[in-house]
């Protein structure tokens, strides 16, 4: 926490992931104030809390009340993590689910006289990576997501409880209740509804294989791909200053992980957005998270020039 500068990088929580995107957002929007710049429309910046956690009380709060509308927002810039010299423009979706397996309980001692919902739990898991994780990896998307191993569908399991402990205190008994939550991330070649089908039917052919295996499925959050036309103009626009910048060609991503764009076009229904800000992804949510100060220098007269170009100077 202490944001301790060293080798031309400032450490500390966030650093990367992302209050350097939002110093350089807002240094942004100063250095074009302070130069005394008058824009043809309006420049805002927002700062919100709780897009880790879903956005739903951040941007989709703000795209919910009109604040982000096609009747009063023409462009918006993410300043996540993607570094200088590239462009966001969407990302996967992603389906949380909870998967509960529902046992019968019975004295330790005794386990026969019971069915042990974490016995079920191990046959659902051992069956998703039998099953479903093979075929998921053959399935590739032409979207340009970083790092390339994310360009395949993915499963993971997030959590899991189960049975009767406290603590490090165990009580004897078998386990009639396990929960596992589960993180799929799907491609924009695929569907929701398919996403969706493929764990209930697993958990059907499981059922009718085994008349003890009962589970139950609940959503959690379902988050459709979204992605950012690459002729759009702010994408246009943001590529040229890239260049002018810098020297180099803009590179064109697509991230992983979902982040607020979601929120953006889905709610807000505006669909010039991208993500673009200082920092390396991979290290996001890491020891020792950094940003590169020239990152943040090079990152916010990006911004800068991107919107003088856009909004034109008056």
């Amino acid at each position: 926490f202490g944001g301790e500068v060293k080798d031309g990088r400032i450490y500390g929580r966030g650093a990367c992931d992302m209050k350097g995107g939002i110093a350089a957002a807002l240094f942004a929007a100063a250095a074009l104030r302070e130069a005394g710049v008058t824009l043809r429309g309006s420049l805002e910046f927002s700062a919100t809390v709780d897009e880790e956690t879903g956005g739903f009380a951040g941007m989709d709060y703000l795209a919910r009340e009109g604040l982000i509308s096609p009747e009063r927002t023409s462009y918006v810039i993410i300043p996540e993590p993607f570094g200088p010299g590239r462009i966001c423009l969407g990302h996967r979706g992603v389906y949380w689910f909870r998967v509960d397996t529902i046992g019968r309980t019975a004295h330790g001692s005794m386990p026969f006289l019971g069915v042990s919902a974490i016995s079920q739990m191990e046959r659902f898991l051992r069956q998703v990576s039998k099953d479903l994780a093979p075929a998921l990896r053959t399935r590739r998307t032409e979207i340009p997501v970083d790092p390339p191993e994310a360009r395949r569908a993915t499963i993971n399991v997030n959590g899991i409880t189960g049975g009767q402990t406290d603590g490090n205190v165990g009580s004897p008994c078998v386990a009639d209740r396990c929960s596992a939550i589960f993180d799929r991330r799907y491609l924009k070649e695929e569907s929701f509804e398919d996403v969706k089908k493929e764990i209930e039917t697993l958990i059907a052919h499981l059922a009718a294989a085994n008349p003890d295996f009962k589970a139950e499925l609940t959503d959690l959050m379902n988050v459709r791909p979204v992605e950012t036309d690459p002729d759009a103009e702010l994408v246009g626009t943001a590529a040229g200053a890239i260049e002018d910048l810098t020297g180099a060609p803009a590179e064109y991503v697509a991230s992983p992980g979902t982040y607020d764009h979601k929120h953006v076009h889905n709610t807000g229904r505006v669909k010039q957005c991208i993500a673009y800000g200082p920092g390396l992804l991979h290290l996001a949510h890491q020891p020792d998270e950094y940003c590169e100060i020239e990152h943040l220098v090079r990152s916010c007269e990006v911004m800068a020039v991107t919107t003088a170009r856009l909004l034109g100077v008056n």
